[in-house]
């Protein structure tokens, strides 16, 4: 692809991007993209179609949309750490993700979650152990995008949250818990001692 080609792509989101290379750029089916990018065909069409009005709007998209990524990020976190349920709902796009990645290495979020309703569940049973245990959630960018680092009572990495952001809504949620991922952030904790930990506090809490 050309420079100036390289310089438009720079104007979308990543999901925006993939879409649109892969159909206009590869020419697949609306089925095939929709495979690719964990998206419903539906939700690719309406991709394809910001992704060429970001275009020609000719403006970098990034910058202008950083401090309200920000803002929802921060509104996240508050509700995942209290528990609210309906907040973070609030927060999430229909068709939400969560996915985690342990690689086998420490306990995992579950591997896919899918929709509003259900990734605001499981989050918002997860939260409130944040503050019970000693466990910090540390506001930090992750490949551009908003997100936190989870941190033990010493200050030692347990995994990253990473969230992907389009037009004002979360579209998914990235747990990463594989040691191997994180050693580059600082020391990391042994998430298996923290997770007996709290499996031990549940049980003695009912």
């Amino acid at each position: 692809m050309s420079m100036a080609a390289l310089l438009l792509l720079e104007r979308l989101s990543p999901l925006e991007r993939a879409v649109f290379v892969l159909r206009e750029v590869f020419g697949f089916e609306y089925a095939e993209v929709a495979d690719a990018v964990g998206r419903s065909e539906g939700a690719c069409r309406q991709l394809l179609v910001r992704a060429r009005r970001h275009m020609a709007a000719g403006r970098p998209r990034f910058d202008a949309d950083r401090q309200e990524r920000r803002e929802l990020a921060a509104h996240f976190f508050d509700a995942l750490t209290d528990g609210n349920m309906d907040g973070l709902q609030a927060l999430l796009a229909a068709d939400v993700q969560l996915v985690g990645d342990s690689g086998g290495k420490a306990p995992n979020l579950p591997r896919a979650v899918v929709g509003a309703d259900r990734v605001a569940r499981v989050l918002a049973a997860f939260g409130p152990w944040l503050g019970q245990r000693d466990l910090t959630c540390e506001p930090n960018e992750v490949n551009g995008q908003p997100g936190a680092i989870l941190r033990d009572r010493d200050g030692k990495v347990l995994f990253v949250i990473a969230l992907e952001v389009l037009d004002g809504q979360i579209q998914t949620v990235r747990g990463v818990g594989n040691p191997d991922k994180l050693h580059h952030l600082g020391p990391v904790a042994d998430a298996w001692a923290v997770d007996r930990d709290l499996r031990r506090a549940r049980r003695q809490q009912a």
